[in-house]
């Protein structure tokens, strides 16, 4: 290992020279209280970032050892990535391509990151750095300021003793909570928990920060629907349950339906404090439903919603490059059950209307044995009922859904009130004529083995995450845009270096569901097992996505084969 003196001298001999020869800094350097890996270079100032990490010994960071426990850790590696931000933020310089030193600490959720990592032994950080260059020339005294100054400050980030220890409970205790409540919901037959209090609205359309207070109104529940949910160190939170089984969100336009209902969608994470929906908690395996015009689908059973097609395909094993908004959406719902999803999220807005509803005067114009598609409305209850799959669905429109509904929540100038036995009587009052379109069974079964050439091709191909919504694999781009629950462009970057992963163990025995509990359990986000950068290089840009989110990049591969 060499001193931060040595990096001095290295620094000083390729001052002036081609960008290149900074390849000379790799390597490992004692820098005070703590050690920084240069672990790779970037080859010239416009291409990628350099990745470096600063590691610092426990012994040196102070952090008390409850606090990095199973149950803390993944809070602490947030607050420290939060920090390192803040005071990166402040650093800027005339002569690198953007911000000099990046730390990927995300946005509002609290997600499982390896920008920091804490262990029994030390606390490291992961950046991404420009290097400083004149033209495409070493600027030697800019690099040192760099590598010696500006990081030496976000190495503070790591020591205990600059932080408030309330603080760091604040948002330790806020993680257990919010984990807590969580598996509460299930033993409650729970489907989602929103406290009262709570801020929904975000600040705009294209922002994931809380509108201000003073602006919002805060979510009170109504009192049918009002729960008491125990907490570690929140005392007894009150807040709007939302049952099992099938729960309409209606009202007006710009009532609040979708924003109750994104809440909802993005409850499967945790948020950080001062978030406005830190206590908005919804089960891990809710997944939001749309429909999604052009997507490719193969060889998945649509025969629950779509069967007798007039091309005479087979609905059990239904492919195409070129999916309807129907056949889309039909496929959406069973690829997600496959995933392991437990409740369905749906906004009228974004759906196939011709697969959420039939009406009677649809029905006698065009005769069920001209009809495939068996509509959503016919389905919903006997997917909850058979196969354990609540819905909570955002209705505007189709009012011949009160006839299928366990609980009717109305959003009023976003207040929720329980409108269920209003509901009910209006169904009664009015009956909707239509006539319902089902056999009284419903079967999802979907175990598909995918064929060992369908992902392997990618072992000597490129891979790579762009941005949020896409993915190139080999020569073939995945389009996510229409996964709503995909929050975090490194959960992209994670899917793809978990696809180049799931090549090697498809054997054409194993279905999607087996090869995803491979990858979570040899894997979870071993960047040293995921990245091209080797075991001992760790990126620090890869975020945990769900298994729902991995999958749904899977299905949307148009060279995948189904054996």
């Amino acid at each position: 290992m060499f001193s931060s003196n040595d990096l001095k001298q290295k620094l000083n001999r390729i001052d002036g020279r081609g960008y290149k020869a900074y390849k000379d800094i790799e390597g490992s350097f004692q820098c005070g209280g703590y050690v920084l890996f240069i672990d790779h270079v970037q080859a010239d100032p416009f291409a990628p970032a350099s990745r470096m990490r600063v590691r610092m010994s426990m012994a040196e960071a102070g952090f008390p050892a409850w606090m990095t426990s199973d149950t803390y850790i993944t809070a602490l590696e947030d607050v420290i990535a939060q920090r390192t931000a803040v005071h990166l933020s402040g650093v800027r310089r005339r002569t690198t391509k953007g911000a000099p030193v990046f730390i990927d600490a995300g946005g509002q959720e609290v997600l499982v990151r390896t920008a920091v990592k804490v262990e029994t032994g030390f606390v490291e950080l992961r950046l991404s750095v420009n290097l400083p260059a004149g033209g495409r020339r070493i600027l030697a005294m800019e690099a040192q300021d760099i590598l010696l100054n500006d990081i030496a400050g976000a190495a503070e980030s790591m020591r205990f003793q600059n932080y408030s220890e309330e603080e760091l409970k604040s948002s330790l205790y806020l993680y257990e909570d919010q984990e807590y409540i969580r598996g509460l919901l299930g033993e409650r037959n729970l489907v989602s928990f929103i406290a009262n209090g709570s801020v929904l609205p975000r600040k705009s359309g294209v922002s994931s920060l809380p509108m201000a207070k003073n602006e919002a109104i805060t979510f009170v529940s109504p009192a049918e629907l009002e729960v008491e949910i125990p907490t570690k160190h929140h005392g007894i939170l009150k807040g709007m349950g939302v049952p099992e089984g099938v729960t309409l969100i209606v009202g007006g336009g710009y009532h609040g339906k979708t924003t109750l209902l994104k809440a909802i969608e993005r409850g499967v994470y945790n948020h950080r404090n001062g978030d406005g929906r830190e206590f908005v908690i919804s089960v891990s395996d809710a997944v939001k439903i749309r429909a999604e015009d052009g997507r490719s689908v193969v060889g998945v059973n649509i025969s629950p919603f779509i069967d007798n097609l007039p091309t005479g395909d087979d609905a059990r094993r239904f492919s195409t490059t070129n999916a309807s908004g129907s056949t889309s959406q039909a496929a959406n719902i069973v690829e997600g059950i496959e995933a392991g999803a437990r409740v369905l999220l749906l906004d009228e807005d974004s759906c196939a209307t011709n697969f959420m509803i039939r009406d009677a005067r649809m029905q006698r114009l065009v005769s069920a044995d001209r009809e495939p598609i068996t509509p959503f409305i016919d389905r919903v209850s006997f997917l909850f009922k058979q196969q354990g799959v609540s819905s909570i669905l955002v209705i505007g429109g189709a009012g011949d859904y009160l006839d299928v509904a366990d609980h009717v929540i109305m959003m009023d100038r976003f207040l929720p009130a329980d409108v269920t036995e209003q509901a009910r009587q209006v169904a009664a009052e009015i009956p909707n004529k239509r006539n319902i379109e089902e056999n009284g069974n419903i079967s999802i079964e979907n175990r598909r083995i995918l064929h060992a050439k369908s992902v392997q091709m990618v072992q000597s191909r490129k891979v790579v995450a762009k941005g949020l919504s896409t993915i190139l694999f080999g020569d073939e781009s995945i389009d996510l845009s229409a996964i709503d629950q995909l929050v975090d462009a490194s959960q992209t970057r994670a899917i793809a270096e978990m696809m180049r992963y799931m090549a090697r163990g498809i054997d054409g025995k194993r279905c999607l569901g087996e090869l995803l509990d491979m990858i979570y359990s040899e894997v979870g986000l071993d960047p040293g097992v995921l990245s091209v950068f080797g075991f001992d290089k760790h990126p620090g840009d890869l975020a945990l996505p769900r298994r729902l989110e991995v999958a749904a990049a899977v299905n949307r591969l148009r060279n995948l084969k189904i054996e």
